[in-house]
């Protein structure tokens, strides 16, 4: 047993012998990927064609392994570029460990590989550029260590020396720190002056032992410290400079300036006013402690002193400040500081219109405290105004008059500027403005709007009511332009309806005392008279003219059948065998109103047989419808009703019996009846005519008159002509022709003339007839008038002026 036991633990010591081996390779760092590093199968006696059976395989925690074996041929092959300072960083020897596993059996086996360095790095100092400062004061032989280089390499590829660039005045030490390398030290060999040269640059380099070998440096910059060894010195032995007087608070008059070779606050400076000036030239200057600049701090003038010497100091910030003083001369410059005053000594504020030129306004001085041309002034005033400076006697006095008539209705209030100016260089000039008013004098007339004015009042209007109103207005002011009215009346012009009208003298509101009547009085004319307040006052008249509109207001007059006892009834009698359209009688009416007021129609009011009489609505005829049956009455009564056209219409009736007779009867009546009648009605036409002639011929009287006095008073472009005309088929009407401008106007009843219009917008009773005379041709006045009257017969008069 014992036996047994010894063979096993020959054979455990035999299988670990195989199992496990150690192999060692070397390799340079950054060789290429894909080098061979060994063959480790063969190296460690393995059979290659069982490597792949037996899952030849490197065992590596790492993510990215640095090797690999090709199970085909066991060789160990670099997979990627190695940096022995990455891998291995600060290590005199790097070894990388590798574990090669194979299956059926296990085994293990333990690769060393070691990588050696090569000189792949250079020198490092930790910054590119090293700031030192040592002050001027220090002693040769100061040591001032510096900061060592570093190389990732390692053993002689590493920092070998340091070399300093030369200098007078420093050079370089190197100490062994044994492990740490060596150190530079940098050594002071001769003193600094910072006044001289106050900056050193120095290049410090390191160098390894590579062949060739590698270098790295470091700029060193020597800043040399000041010391407080200089006093401030002045740029300029004597500081002068000429001020203007009166120049502004915060003007620079000189900027002084000193250096000081020092640095830092030793060589900082701050400027003052020494401890000798007077105090109270610091109420007039001040100077900028940084800057050096002297500012005029307040008002300076020529007149009260004309220079200032002030003693200024520049003192360093050093712990022991030194400081030096300097005189500044001011020279005070007199300047043109004065600008002239103007002053009104005597002013008239308000002058009336009818001034003649030269009249004086106001008197003026003018004043300037300079001297010389600085003091001799120029007054002026503005060239578009109606008013000139004239110069007095006395120097520096003018006089301010009047140069051209005066308007106060184109210009009541002047502002006037006048300008003093110096001969100074530059000139000062000042300005005055003063108000002038022309005042109000009573020379215009006052002017009514229209001139003549045309007036249409509608008859029947109520007494005491406003009818129309003329106004007038007067360019002047106060009571020069207060109007006031009144009407001429004047009794030898025959103007007798004046008298009947009131007006409001304040306002001009024309009243009508009484109504007026169309039918007695068509037009008629005045004169109103506007007079102003002023003393004397002035006054202006103008023509009224006044067209009174017809209204209706007058009933239809039946003149057939004649009227008694307050009816018109007539009796007429026709034989029975007329025929159809037999004209039985005729009804005939006139109305005193014209144009529709006076068109009549005439109607059936009443009637016995609708079939057997008819009435023309336009003549008043009565003709049979149609022949008499022997079952017709033998009377029959005929009521007409007789209605003009007005608005509210008027009318009037007639009552015709007609009487049917045998024709002998009719025949015997007839010659009774025609004699009677014939009496009756001469004597009734020659009443009627008569009377119509009486009115006619007052009425053309008083319309000659009136047109007359209107073609006179007015222009060639207004004129008014009148035209009384009767309707042809008896029934009686009333028509005025008038011209107003380039139209002729005619109011009208019944049967207009087919050449008639009528004007849109003009009065409901208005035509427009065509002018067939220019107006070049109007010189004469025509008035005619036509009067038919159909009474068994007609008479026409015609006649023209």
């Amino acid at each position: 047993m014992g036996r047994r036991c010894l063979v096993g633990c020959v054979v455990a010591v035999l299988l670990w012998s195989v199992a496990s081996a150690q192999l060692r390779y070397s390799i340079s760092e950054e060789i290429n990927e894909g080098t061979v590093v060994g063959n480790v199968a063969k190296d460690l006696g393995l059979d290659k064609n069982a490597l792949k059976h037996r899952k030849y395989r490197i065992v590596s925690s790492a993510p990215e392994p640095l090797f690999y074996v090709d199970v085909n041929n066991g060789i160990l092959y670099v997979r990627k570029k190695i940096d022995r300072e990455e891998v291995c960083e600060r290590s005199n020897t790097c070894m990388v460990n590798l574990k090669i596993v194979l299956e059926n059996p296990l085994e293990m086996h333990y690769v060393g590989v070691e990588v050696l360095d090569v000189n792949d790095h250079s020198p490092m100092f930790p910054e590119k550029e090293k700031t030192l400062e040592i002050s001027e004061s220090v002693l040769p032989g100061a040591r001032i260590p510096l900061q060592a280089a570093r190389d990732s390499d390692v053993g002689v590829f590493s920092v070998q020396q340091y070399k300093l660039s030369p200098s007078d005045y420093f050079r370089l030490d190197v100490r062994d720190k044994g492990e740490d390398g060596k150190i530079p030290v940098l050594i002071v060999q001769k003193s600094l002056d910072r006044e001289t040269k106050g900056s050193h640059s120095l290049v410090l380099t390191a160098v390894d032992g590579g062949k060739p070998p590698k270098s790295g440096e470091i700029i060193i910059t020597v800043n040399v410290l000041d010391v407080n060894d200089n006093a401030p010195v002045f740029s300029k032995d004597i500081y002068s400079v000429r001020l203007d007087e009166n120049a502004p608070a915060g003007t620079t008059v000189i900027q002084v300036n000193a250096t000081d070779l020092d640095d830092g606050p030793n060589g900082d400076l701050v400027y003052s006013f020494s401890n000798s000036v007077n105090r109270e030239l610091f109420k007039l200057f001040e100077i900028n402690p940084s800057t050096g600049e002297i500012a005029v701090k307040a008002l300076i003038d020529y007149e009260d002193k004309d220079k200032y010497e002030i003693e200024i100091q520049a003192e360093d910030k050093g712990l022991a400040p030194l400081a030096t003083q300097k005189s500044v001369i001011i020279q005070i410059v007199d300047v043109n500081d004065n600008a002239p005053e103007i002053e009104v000594t005597s002013f008239s504020s308000s002058i009336p219109e009818d001034s003649r030129p030269g009249t004086t306004v106001a008197l003026i001085s003018v004043n300037d405290l300079d001297t010389g041309l600085n003091g001799k002034v120029i007054c002026s005033i503005e060239e578009d105004v109606p008013f000139a400076l004239s110069p007095s006697v006395k120097d520096k006095m003018f006089s301010l008059v009047t140069k051209s008539p005066l308007d106060r209705e184109k210009q009541s209030h002047y502002d006037l500027t006048i300008t003093a100016k110096d001969a100074g260089q530059p000139p000062l000039s000042s300005e005055k403005t003063i108000s002038v008013v022309v005042s109000d004098v009573n020379d215009n007339t006052p002017e009514f709007l229209l001139s003549p004015y045309t007036f249409y009042v509608t008859e029947n209007n109520e007494p005491g009511a406003s009818v129309f109103l003329v106004k007038a207005s007067d360019r002047d002011e106060n009571e020069n332009a207060h109007i006031s009215y009144h009407i001429v009346r004047d009794v030898r012009e025959g103007n007798k309806m004046a008298s009947f009208l009131n007006i409001n003298s304040e306002n001009g509101d024309i009243v009508a005392l009484k109504s007026f009547d169309f039918e007695t009085v068509k037009t008629f004319q005045f004169h109103v008279v506007a007079t102003d307040s002023g003393t004397p006052s002035l006054s202006s008249n103008v023509t009224v003219n006044v067209f009174i509109l017809d209204q209706n207001d007058n009933p239809p007059v039946i003149l057939y059948p004649l009227s008694s006892n307050g009816s018109a009834q007539g009796v007429e009698e026709i034989p029975r065998n007329v025929n159809a359209g037999h004209l039985v009688t005729k009804v005939r009416a006139y109305d005193p109103d014209i144009g529709y007021n006076g068109w009549l129609l005439f109607s059936l009011q009443e009637h016995t047989d609708h079939s057997l009489f008819g009435l023309d609505r336009y003549t008043g005829q009565i003709r049979t419808l149609r022949s008499f049956t022997e079952t017709d009455e033998a009377e029959h009564k005929l009521v007409i009703l007789v209605k003009d056209n007005g608005n509210v219409s008027l009318s009037a009736t007639a009552t015709v019996v007609v009487k049917l007779v045998e024709p002998k009867e009719a025949f015997a009546a007839s010659d009774v009846k025609s004699a009677a009648k014939k009496d009756d009605e001469d004597t009734n036409v020659t009443f009627y005519l008569m009377i119509t002639l009486g009115s006619v011929s007052v009425l053309f009287l008083i319309s000659i008159i009136v047109l007359i006095a209107m073609q006179c008073s007015k222009s060639t472009d207004y004129t008014s002509k009148y035209l009384q005309e009767a309707n042809y088929d008896g029934t009686l009407c009333h028509s005025i022709q008038y011209r107003s401008g380039d139209k002729r106007y005619m109011l009208v009843g019944p049967r207009m003339s087919t050449g008639s219009t009528i004007v849109p917008g003009s009065h409901a009773n208005t035509l427009v007839l065509p002018d067939r005379r220019r107006m070049s041709e109007e010189v004469g006045l025509c008035l005619c008038v036509n009067i038919w009257l159909v009474c068994g017969g007609s008479v026409l008069f015609f006649i023209c002026s």
